[in-house]
């Protein structure tokens, strides 16, 4: 079994900068996918960022050229480096392991979750 722990939200102004950092522990190898989700009360997790076991890496359209996902694997950590930060990139936002070593976009194919770090963006 493999824990995730998030860390590095916070409050910033728009156009504000913040890197998030995912922790896992317990049994974790270095092949299998990773990703981050973002959600609000209510509405359902949505993808932002993923990187395959081999580091290859995706975004969601409105991040693309402001966020940027990273993995350490002799820290077993996760990143996520957001710059330009607006307003509507205000939620929670998880880490996820996915099912696959190629990552996915869909929450479905995730298995593990941590318990999320809030970033609010004021303007």
């Amino acid at each position: 079994q493999v824990q995730l722990e998030e860390s590095g939200g916070g409050l910033v102004p728009a156009g504000g900068s913040l890197r998030l950092s995912c922790a896992a522990s317990g049994r974790t190898r270095s092949t299998y996918g990773l990703g981050w989700f973002r959600q609000t009360p209510g509405k359902e997790r949505e993808f932002v960022a993923g990187i395959s076991g081999i580091g290859l890496t995706f975004y969601t359209e409105s991040v693309q050229g402001r966020f940027t996902i990273s993995r350490d694997n002799a820290k077993s950590t996760l990143y996520l480096q957001m710059n330009s930060l607006k307003p509507e990139d205000t939620d929670v936002y998880y880490c996820g392991i996915s099912r696959s070593i190629l990552g996915s976009r869909s929450r479905n194919d995730y298995n593990s979750w941590g318990q999320g770090t809030q970033v609010t963006v004021s303007s």
